[in-house]
C-alpha cells in the first residue's frame, strides 16, 4: 500500500517527498520567531528544524518506522500463530504416540498383544533355561512332551499342585494355644502355582483350579461337574470360558477380549470366573468391596463378610471348625488369590488365610510339616492392615442352580453387575 501523507492522510501515489512538496510545501516553510531564520516543524512529533532537507529526512524516518512497525506487527503475529500451531501439532503427535505406547503396553500386560499363549511361553521359557544352563536338553524334551500331552488331553499335568495343606492346618490349629481364639477352614482344596507357561498372567486360572479342586471333592456338586472330573489345563479353562460366552454369558466382558481367550495370555478376573461357574450350574455371587471401609485404606468389611460366610452355618464352641464351604476367589487390581479360611485372634482381630498362585509348591509343602511355632503360616496370613488395595471383589460359591435358574442368570449377566458393599 502507498504511504500516507503526514499532513493530509491521503495515500501518496508517487514518491512521498514529491507529494509533500507539491501539496504541502507552504507548510514546510513557516517563518521563524523573530531571529531571521526559517523554522520547519515536524508534523508528526513537532520537532523544529532549520533546514528543509533535514526535515524531509526526519519525516522519512517517521514514515519508515511507521511502515516497519505495522508490517512487523503483522509478521510477528503470523509467526507467533505459526509457532503455536506447530507446537500444538507436536504435542498432539506426542500425545497420540504416548497413547499408542500405553495401549500396546496394556495389551502386553493383559496378554492381548497376539504374542502367543501358554504353549508358546512355556517353550520360550524352557529354551531360556537351557541357554542359561539351568535345564538339561533331555529334560527340555521330556517336559515339552508332557506339556503337549497335557494340552492335547485338556487336563492339567499336576506338576504345580500341592495337596493336604488344609488337613495339615487343621492339625496345627488343634494344638496351637498362643493367640488364636477360633479358626474356620474351608473344605479341602489343592494349591496350584504358576508355571513356566503362565508366569505373570495365570493367577486367575490357577485360582479357578484351586476352587474347582475343592468342588470336585464335594459330592454335592457331582451332577454339575460330571463333564469336568479332572482339573483342566489353562488352555482348556480358556476354552471353557469361551463356551460360556457363546451361551450368552457376559457379552460385554467377552467383547473386552474380542470373544477370544484361547491361545492368548489374557488375564481374567471375577466376572470371567462367575460366568464360567454359572455356565456349569454352580451357584455363586460376586461381591464388590469398591472402597475402603476402615482407616488407612483398609477393608474391615471384607474380613467381616468372609467371617460370616464361613461361620454362619458353623456355630458352636469348637476352636477349629473344618467347614464344608468351598474356598473364595479374591480379586484386586493386578492379582487374585484364594481364601481358604479365617482366624479370630484372642484380641478379636481377624486374619485371612490365603493360597497365592505366586507361592511355589516347594514353599507350600513346608506347611505339610508345620512346626509348632507356626512360622510357615506367614505364607498364608493376611491381617486387615495387609490388604490396602482400593477395591476388592470376591466370588463365593453357595450351591447349585437348576437349568431354569442358570438361564435366568445368563440373561441377567448380559447386564452383569456385582453386589456392592456400602
Amino acid at each position: 500500500a502507498p504511504p500516507e501523507c503526514p499532513f493530509c492522510g491521503e495515500a501518496a501515489r508517487g514518491e512521498l517527498e514529491e507529494h509533500v512538496r507539491a501539496r504541502h510545501g507552504h507548510l514546510l516553510g513557516a517563518p521563524g520567531a523573530g531571529n531571521g531564520e526559517e523554522l520547519y516543524e515536524c508534523p508528526m512529533c513537532s520537532l523544529t528544524c532549520t533546514n528543509i532537507q533535514i526535515l524531509e529526512e526526519h519525516v522519512d524516518l517517521h514514515l519508515e518506522e511507521h511502515s516497519f512497525s505495522e508490517g512487523g506487527n503483522i509478521g510477528d503475529l503470523e509467526l507467533a500463530q505459526r509457532l503455536q500451531s506447530e507446537e500444538d501439532e507436536r504435542q498432539r503427535s506426542e500425545e497420540e504416540k504416548r497413547e499408542r505406547e500405553e495401549f500396546k503396553k496394556l495389551q502386553r500386560q493383559y496378554g492381548l498383544d497376539n504374542s502367543g499363549g501358554f504353549k508358546q511361553q512355556f517353550l520360550r521359557n524352557m529354551e531360556r533355561e537351557v541357554d542359561r544352563g539351568r535345564m538339561q536338553p533331555f529334560e527340555y524334551h521330556k517336559r515339552k512332551a508332557d506339556m503337549m500331552e497335557s494340552l492335547a488331553s485338556g487336563i492339567d499335568d499336576g506338576k504345580t499342585k500341592t495337596s493336604g495343606v488344609i488337613e495339615a492346618l487343621c492339625k496345627y490349629y488343634q494344638n496351637e494355644n498362643k493367640d488364636v481364639r477360633r479358626v474356620w477352614l474351608s473344605a479341602g482344596v489343592d494349591h496350584f502355582h504358576s508355571s513356566l507357561g503362565d508366569r505373570g498372567w495365570g493367577c486367575g486360572y490357577r485360582n479357578f483350579q484351586m476352587l474347582l479342586s475343592s468342588l470336585l471333592q464335594n459330592s454335592f456338586y457331582n451332577d454339575c461337574l460330571r463333564d469336568t472330573t479332572l482339573i483342566p489345563s489353562i488352555p482348556k479353562i480358556q476354552s471353557m470360558i469361551e463356551d460360556a460366552w457363546r451361551e450368552g454369558f457376559d457379552p460385554h466382558g467377552a467383547s473386552h477380549f474380542n470373544n477370544r481367550l484361547h491361545g492368548s495370555k489374557a488375564w481374567i478376573g471375577a466376572c470371567e470366573i462367575y460366568s464360567l461357574l454359572t455356565s456349569l450350574r454352580i451357584k455363586c455371587q460376586i461381591i464388590d468391596f469398591h472402597k475402603p471401609t476402615g482407616p488407612m485404606g483398609t477393608h474391615p468389611r471384607l474380613f467381616e463378610w468372609i467371617l460370616h460366610y464361613y461361620s454362619a452355618d458353623n456355630e458352636g464352641g469348637a476352636k477349629v471348625v473344618c467347614t464344608s464351604k468351598p474356598p473364595i476367589y479374591l480379586q484386586h487390581q493386578g492379582h487374585s488369590r484364594t481364601v481358604v479360611g479365617i482366624e479370630e485372634k484372642k484380641n478379636k482381630s481377624l486374619c485371612l488365610l490365603l493360597f497365592d498362585p505366586g507361592c511355589s509348591s516347594q514353599e507350600m509343602q513346608k506347611l505339610l510339616k508345620q512346626n509348632s511355632d507356626g512360622a510357615g503360616l506367614k505364607l498364608l496370613r493376611k491381617f486387615v492392615g495387609s490388604l490396602k488395595e482400593k477395591q476388592y471383589q470376591i466370588v463365593a460359591v453357595d450351591g447349585v442352580l437348576s437349568l431354569e435358574e442358570k438361564a435366568a442368570r445368563c440373561l441377567a449377566s448380559q447386564v452383569l453387575t456385582s453386589e456392592k458393599i456400602p
